[in-house]
């Protein structure tokens, strides 16, 4: 069985869809007003699409799984790619896998007190790690049922709110008025919303999966980014129109009460027992969301098997899922999950998960202005577009060394130089055909 445009699509939106967009706004209401914060999602947007219309161009030139360790060894250096492979399986899978299954398992506490959320968190890996095992029939239909319950039950959400709540513009201040346009609340609000923004690339990592994956993966990113964005506007929109900054203030208490904007307008609306339907609603939202990165990550660690950078039991047999990446993957992902303070190193992770992804669209320019290059040369409209992406990404990683002062670069350093020095080891062994 091949993946087609549909699975595509759904793959896109659960990998994208979480709980940040109904905790973001409640964070910018504070100093934004309505229009400000509705401006900044269109912005959000724009700037999502932009790396998804790069990535999809990318995936043209090199329409094999992998993501960024297969297109960063393609486009500029092995090296590289090699260790955007790695953070791929320690941080950018496997860390967010634990984070989602620990949050699911937080949500299902509030429903009866006895449950403990990491060992429901360690069930709900160990149980979709088997579903995605089982076949790669099996695997796209689970995953494509979870894609679609979960966006149904958000499209219902926003039924709700516009048939049951206001839909007047709202005349609400936030408590900490500006004169002006609040453009330090407005840039640093794009940080949120990139965060809910985050795996539009998801395509890109099975693109062998796919029956025309220079057809269908391209397509599947940009329509899954578009149809997100539309919903996700949508949302917040019934926010805006119906809580006000102090309402929305509850996200603070997130992290101890489980509470989300999403509960408010629930229980606003539908009475007490609704704000227990909403965290059933949250426990599938984040299933669904780990579906799709259990999915997608040990296709890039079957592919560093397949270059010889890890053992070629990892790289699977063809068309079968790759289970030894799969279980590899749900080892690190269950020792995640019993280990503390995941929070402060997600954040600092987010920052090389960033700039490999500017690296990866870069790899645009140097394909165009390269001479001799024998890859086709990208479009000036994919060369525009990754330039609005990779300026967004440089000004996102400013702001975040700015705040996290001299750490944050000791840290990117240290892993990056560790990394390189593991892929020389590798190497001077002969274990690579790049």
């Amino acid at each position: 069985m091949r993946l087609g445009l549909g699975t595509g699509v759904g793959l896109v939106a659960a990998n994208m869809i979480g709980a940040g967009v109904l905790l973001s706004t409640g964070f910018m209401a504070q100093e934004m007003g309505p229009g400000a914060i509705l401006l900044a999602w269109v912005v959000g947007a724009a700037l999502a699409l932009a790396g998804a219309r790069a990535y999809a161009e990318v995936s043209r030139i090199v329409p094999r799984s992998g993501g960024e360790y297969r297109y960063l060894s393609e486009l500029m250096h092995p090296s590289l790619g090699y260790v955007a492979g790695w953070a791929s399986l320690l941080v950018g899978f496997s860390a967010p896998i634990a984070v989602d299954a620990i949050a699911a398992g937080a949500f299902a506490q509030t429903l009866s007190r006895s449950l403990d959320p990491r060992w429901v968190g360690a069930g709900l890996i160990l149980a979709l790690t088997a579903m995605h095992m089982v076949g790669l029939k099996v695997s796209a239909r689970g995953q494509n049922l979870l894609a679609a319950v979960k966006a149904v039950l958000l499209i219902g959400f926003v039924g709700l709110g516009l048939l049951a709540g206001s839909n007047r513009w709202p005349s609400w201040t936030p408590p900490v008025p500006r004169a002006g346009f609040p453009l330090a609340a407005f840039i640093g609000s794009l940080f949120y919303i990139a965060f809910a923004f985050s795996g539009w690339n998801a395509a890109a990592y099975a693109s062998e999966e796919f029956r025309e994956p220079k057809r269908d993966v391209p397509r599947a990113m940009i329509i899954g980014c578009a149809l997100v964005a539309a919903l996700y506007f949508a949302v917040n929109w019934v926010f805006v129109a119906n809580l006000t900054p102090a309402d929305a203030a509850v996200v603070f208490t997130y992290e101890t009460e489980r509470v989300t904007l999403g509960h408010l307008i629930a229980t606003r609306l539908m009475g007490p027992g609704a704000g227990r339907a909403m965290s059933a609603v949250l426990i599938l939202m984040f299933v669904s969301a780990m579906s799709a990165m259990m999915f997608i990550g040990p296709r890039v660690y079957a592919a560093m098997a397949k270059d010889g950078f890890l053992p070629k039991a990892f790289a699977g047999r063809e068309g079968r899922p790759p289970a030894a990446s799969l279980l590899l993957q749900a080892a690190v992902a269950l020792a995640i999950v019993f280990t503390h303070d995941l929070r402060q190193a997600l954040s600092n992770v987010g920052a090389i998960l960033t700039l490999f992804s500017a690296l990866t669209v870069a790899g645009l320019f140097r394909v165009y202005f390269a001479a001799g290059e024998k890859l086709p040369k990208p479009p000036m409209s994919s060369l525009v577009a990754a330039g609005v992406y990779i300026a967004s990404a440089a000004l996102m990683l400013y702001f975040g060394f700015k705040d996290k002062s001299s750490m944050l670069i000791w840290w990117m350093s240290g892993v990056l130089a560790a990394a390189l020095a593991a892929y020389g080891v590798t190497r001077a062994a002969g274990g690579s055909k790049s």
